[in-house]
């Protein structure tokens, strides 16, 4: 466990070195949960190592990243390569089998609101890539849900500074809110998508 800790502890001071690249490379090799490292983001802010806009930035770009690539993991190596590897980059099969299971019900607008929705969060970019969703629409749907979720963990790592490591306390008053706003974006989409269906059917 020792080993662990300071592994982490020599990642955290990397970050803190290469400043906002330390931010975006950190998000992008997933080695630490994206909560950690924004909120460890936010306490750099704190300290005056860094501002927020910048670390707006780099951050938003590290997370839009991290997602592309596993998107490009499963449009050209597809779910066995990701069941095998994909606990190196913090995916294991339940994440896999529970993201599949939201875009076969929900379609590709699903991309935005998953990603404030624990466990598929991160895997729905697996189902994307398999399904070859258009690229462009996967960066901008990515995006979108990333720029919120960037400037909460960052600010919050701001308000805690140095006991920034206390993120998940902080923050979860916060994600119960935002994950009955994006489930009713979701209810939202499902029956706008229901709604063009039966309209293509009627024209007919």
């Amino acid at each position: 466990m020792d080993v662990i800790h300071n592994i982490v502890g020599q990642l955290f001071d990397w970050i803190q070195s290469l400043g906002y690249f330390g931010i975006m490379l950190g998000l992008m090799l997933e080695v630490i949960p994206s909560e950690i490292v924004l909120a460890y983001g936010g306490f750099l802010v704190s300290q005056g190592n860094i501002n927020f806009f910048g670390a707006m930035i780099f951050g938003t770009v590290g997370g839009v990243a991290a997602q592309l690539f596993i998107y490009w993991i499963g449009r050209y190596g597809g779910r066995p390569v990701l069941e095998r590897y994909g606990k190196y980059i913090l995916i294991q099969k339940k994440h896999i089998d529970h993201s599949e299971e939201w875009f076969r019900k929900y379609g590709t607008g699903v991309i935005f609101t998953a990603r404030f929705v624990p466990v598929v969060r991160h895997a729905i970019s697996i189902p994307a890539g398999i399904s070859k969703m258009h690229t462009g629409r996967f960066i901008l749907l990515t995006t979108l849900a990333v720029i919120p979720w960037t400037a909460l963990f960052i600010y919050l790592g701001m308000v805690l500074g140095d006991q920034w490591e206390h993120i998940n306390e902080k923050a979860a008053p916060y994600i119960m809110p935002i994950l009955l706003v994006a489930l009713a974006l979701m209810i939202v989409y499902v029956l706008i998508k229901w709604m063009n269906v039966r309209k293509k059917r009627g024209s007919v």
